[in-house]
């Protein structure tokens, strides 16, 4: 494959995938996914995640509490998420945020939660990894009113939201990410957003071991399927594959700053 994909989205330390991450980034390299990103969802458990990236180069990683968790991590501090950003390994923060469909933590704790992680990726100046569902309104509030506070870097990951918070974020600068999702039969609307939003601004991911795109809707999702996903959004772009690979790579390394970007797909080859 001529072309480098990066899976800037995934949870490789689930037990989904105990035992098998040889296999699976073996998998991910022969699909094109030369990279990727194990996002953290709980920080008392980050030693597992960072463990994951600590064994295989092509592996980073994020600190952070998912909004399902911020209940029970609302003691921790903006301190806590810095104490552990200094590692090599450690690209991102996140992934924090509201999700109002499950409401399996406070509103108000997560709320407070994602002005934490915001706040510790403008000190750091990594990526605040976004998740946001059935919150739009909160959600482009607080980032409205954040931004004035002070400018971060930030993704909107998995997007599955509406076109006034994509577009809001674009205006904040911020990046949307794309998932499987984008591949379903009635994510009609979510294509038209893609093919709205400027080239410079998108990314691909999985968010494994969940959302596996079509054709493999219902089974467990991992990294090498980023590239069935980036097929769909060449499609609806009207674009190469090639080149959606290489755009959302650039804006990847663009985002993702402390990842050393590597001179050709096949200098990752050998990692």
């Amino acid at each position: 494959m001529g072309f480098m994909l990066v899976d800037s989205h995934c949870h490789l330390d689930f037990p989904d995938f105990d035992g098998e991450h040889e296999a699976l980034i073996a998998r991910a390299r022969d699909a094109g996914v030369e990279l990727m990103v194990t996002i953290c969802t709980r920080i008392r458990k980050f030693p597992q995640v960072l463990a994951v990236a600590e064994a295989h180069a092509p592996v980073y990683c994020s600190v952070g509490t998912h909004p399902h968790n911020a209940g029970e991590e609302a003691d921790l501090t903006v301190a806590d998420i810095l104490a552990q950003t200094d590692h090599p390994k450690v690209v991102a923060v996140g992934e924090a945020g509201l999700d109002y469909h499950y409401d399996k933590a406070p509103r108000e704790d997560q709320k407070a939660g994602l002005r934490r992680h915001i706040a510790a990726a403008r000190e750091t100046g990594l990526p605040l990894v976004i998740h946001a569902r059935d919150a739009d309104e909160d959600m482009a509030a607080i980032l409205r009113a954040e931004m004035k506070n002070g400018a971060f870097p930030a993704l909107l990951h998995c997007f599955s939201s509406g076109r006034d918070l994509a577009l809001t974020g674009i205006e904040l600068g911020l990046y949307v990410s794309f998932s499987g999702i984008l591949t379903f039969k009635r994510s009609d609307a979510l294509r038209e957003i893609a093919r709205e939003l400027p080239a410079d601004r998108l990314l691909v991911e999985t968010d494994a071991p969940y959302l596996a795109p079509q054709p493999r809707r219902g089974k467990r999702n991992e990294p090498a399927y980023t590239a069935m996903t980036a097929a769909v959004l060449a499609e609806v772009r009207g674009v190469s594959p090639a080149d959606i690979a290489r755009q959302t790579t650039d804006n990847f390394f663009r985002l993702f700053q402390k990842v050393p970007a590597p001179q050709s797909p096949a200098a990752m080859s050998g990692a």
